[in-house]
């Protein structure tokens, strides 16, 4: 063979090895360059979804060649900022970190307010999903839950809205375990509800583990139990409710719904009707940008996991939370979590 045109063939094969990865963008992946896209949080800074949100936001941007800046949105427990995102335009450019199980809960129970429809809206994946702590302060008059039980008064519980999270979850808490119990709304956020319990103003607060940790660090509060059937990975000496106290049929019903609500977690969702292929770049920015090994490892530095969920378990996960309910579940749902306590 011609010497010259030997030497061409190795190039054209060593072309076709070198360029066999390269593929051309798309419309809707170079509609992202160079654009800013709107995180917003439904609470002000500095708590646990802030946190995540500023901790996510890099590694989804440089997946998307675009730049992300946070809107902190404080109200009625993220509830007013997801009506916002529900109705804003579906260009792909707003997007927001969500407490999926209150949200899919205020839905449920068709809280006044609420205009979103969680099904409707363009999911994109899960961040996190944290178990349930219940939490104490230093000076709480009870050290068990065994001990709550026999206060002899309500235990008061500090939360936000009727339906942030932290007093819904109060509220099914309470109803498992026959207590009696008095929820103080109008906490902004997580750390002004989780301070009420340092200063004594509360006895409780129901949150993730995750929120729990910096205020537990600094000797503020006290984890007494983790609401679910498993130890929290973040506090592996505290006992499970199932291991502190005997309970029923309807407290097991109670206590398993709600940590199947809690599979929600920290979700990522867009408003509806954002076009297919935006939202399809949108959902693989997240997936790779939450699975890249970096930010993995610096949120396990942070005890701010990441534990990536696709937008369809996500999708699954709201189905089995809001809709897969017998019509008496639904009404007693209902009933527990808009009572007056």
């Amino acid at each position: 063979m011609n010497p010259l045109f030997q030497r061409l063939g190795t190039l054209a094969c060593l072309l076709v090895v070198v360029a066999a990865p390269v593929r051309a963008q798309t419309a809707d992946e170079a509609f992202f360059r160079g654009k800013t896209v709107r995180l917003v949080v439904g609470y002000g800074p500095g708590g646990g979804y802030d946190i995540y949100a500023r901790l996510i936001a890099p590694a989804i941007a440089r997946a998307l060649s675009a730049t992300i800046v946070i809107e902190n949105q404080p109200g009625a427990g993220g509830l007013t900022a997801l009506d916002r995102v529900y109705r804003a335009e579906p260009d792909g450019l707003t997007i927001m970190i969500v407490n999926g199980t209150p949200s899919a809960l205020a839905q449920l129970v068709e809280q006044q307010g609420v205009r979103y429809d969680l099904a409707k809206m363009g999911h994109l994946g899960i961040v996190s999903a944290a178990p349930r702590v219940w939490t104490v302060g230093p000076d709480t008059p009870f050290k068990t839950p065994a001990e709550a039980l026999a206060l002899g008064r309500p235990v008061i519980w500090s939360a936000g809205g009727p339906l942030d999270g932290l007093a819904d979850g109060a509220a099914m808490a309470c109803e498992a375990l026959k207590m009696k119990c008095k929820v103080l709304l109008g906490y902004p956020g997580s750390n002004e509800a989780t301070l009420a319990v340092t200063k004594g103003e509360s006895d409780s607060i129901y949150q993730s583990d995750i929120s729990a940790q910096n205020f537990t660090r600094s000797g503020q509060t006290r984890v007494m139990s983790v609401l679910g059937r498993e130890r929290s990975k973040l506090f592996p000496d505290v006992p499970t409710i199932f291991e502190s106290l005997p309970l029923d049929d309807d407290a097991i019903w109670w206590i398993d719904y709600r940590a199947k609500a809690e599979t929600l977690g920290r979700i990522l969702v867009a408003p509806p009707n954002v076009p297919a292929g935006r939202l399809a770049v949108l959902q693989a920015a997240v997936k790779k940008g939450l699975s890249d090994p970096a930010l993995i490892a610096e949120g396990e530095r942070m005890q701010y996991p990441i534990e990536y969920g696709d937008a369809e378990e996500a999708r699954k996960a709201m189905v089995d939370v809001v809709s897969n309910l017998t019509p008496q579940q639904r009404a007693r749902i209902k009933s527990v979590v808009l009572k007056e306590r």
